[in-house]
């Protein structure tokens, strides 16, 4: 059994002491949060376990093999360095850090303490997105052209971070997870209508040194709620929308092709419009898969999926598109030698 304790148990970490409490190979015998209120609950609901008010206790309790940090992102990187050098296993919130600096350190220790450190990028185990992955890797779409991401709601507004580290991570990840990580450079373009300084609204678009680009909407001041992605590829192209309770992902068997033998200009491509087809896809619980995955590279010594490299790629992306956005839109260039390592 991996004995886990998990520091933060509020609005999503109680999400993580739900699952690794249910979860098989797993033992949840320790919770951290400052807030009196919410160690009454967790010691109510799951007897037995040890609750501190302080991470730092969590992380020195010998009983405790590997650490879920689901705290405020502002101390990702100093209680996930601590669990690492304590000698435990860390899965850690997105982002993994808040500068490549911290991230890049992150990763060092966790290679030095030969300690499994994991990043909860949870849509990577989404089962539409393995499934779109699946169809990339098998040629079903072609090429990969482009990606397009659009995350918005009406709230929730954050007042420590901008829409962009909020929820830029989730669609940033399963950028680098689709496409790669052989980047060009990032601009971005956003406001702040209602605090100063905290944008509310962020397009992002990530070029590729072989001219494909994703680009990405996300906004907590939108009249509708939307998570959705487009993959364009060159045969087919599939659309994933997260808020369809059944029908995740649609494939569009169209596209525009080039004819080799043309009589006049207007002959030259042509569009080709065939079936949808609409793919089973798993309904189990990303959350649950991201902690059955954890548990097994703890296990077994496997290199998780969302590891400390892949969680500093995304946290370089962020940091560039920050600059981008604080220079009104300029690109910044990525040096491509230090990303996907």
């Amino acid at each position: 059994m991996i004995r886990i304790g998990v520091i933060g148990a509020g609005s999503w970490g109680k999400n993580h002491v739900r699952t690794f409490a249910s979860l098989e190979g797993a033992e949840l015998t320790a919770v951290a949060d400052e807030r009196k209120e919410v160690r009454a609950v967790i010691a109510r609901q799951y007897p037995g376990t040890h609750c501190f008010d302080d991470g730092a206790a969590l992380i020195a309790a010998p009983h405790v093999d590997a650490v879920v940090i689901a705290a405020p992102s502002p101390v990702h990187a100093p209680l996930a360095r601590a669990a690492l050098e304590a000698g435990k296993h860390v899965l850690v919130e997105k982002p993994l850090a808040l500068n490549v600096r911290d991230a890049e350190q992150l990763v060092e220790a966790s290679r030095r303490a030969g300690r499994v450190l994991m990043v909860g990028h949870l849509m990577l185990y989404h089962g539409a997105v393995q499934h779109l992955k699946k169809m990339l890797d098998d040629g079903q779409l072609g090429d990969l052209l482009y990606v397009y991401c659009e995350r918005v709601n009406l709230g929730v507004i954050r007042r420590d971070e901008n829409a962009l580290w909020s929820l830029g991570p989730h669609d940033l990840s399963v950028a680098l997870f689709l496409m790669g990580a052989e980047f060009s450079d990032v601009t971005a373009r956003g406001a702040a209508y209602l605090q100063p300084n905290v944008h509310d609204v962020v397009f992002a678009n990530v070029r590729y040194r072989d001219g494909r680009m994703a680009n990405i909407h996300m906004s907590w001041l939108d009249p509708h709620k939307s998570r959705r992605i487009v993959v364009v590829g060159s045969r087919k192209m599939a659309v994933f929308d997260d808020m369809q309770a059944q029908e995740k992902i649609r494939i569009f068997d169209k596209g525009a092709e080039r004819i080799p033998a043309t009589v006049g200009f207007g002959e030259y491509l042509t569009v080709r419009s065939g079936d949808i087809l609409i793919p089973k896809i798993s309904q189990s619980e990303p959350l649950r898969t991201e902690a059955e995955h954890f548990i097994a590279c703890v296990r077994d010594g496997v290199r998780p999926q969302s590891d400390g490299r892949q969680g500093l790629d995304v946290v370089r992306l962020l940091e560039a598109a920050q600059r981008s956005l604080e220079s009104g839109g300029r690109p910044v260039s990525l040096d491509a030698a230090k990303v996907g390592r």
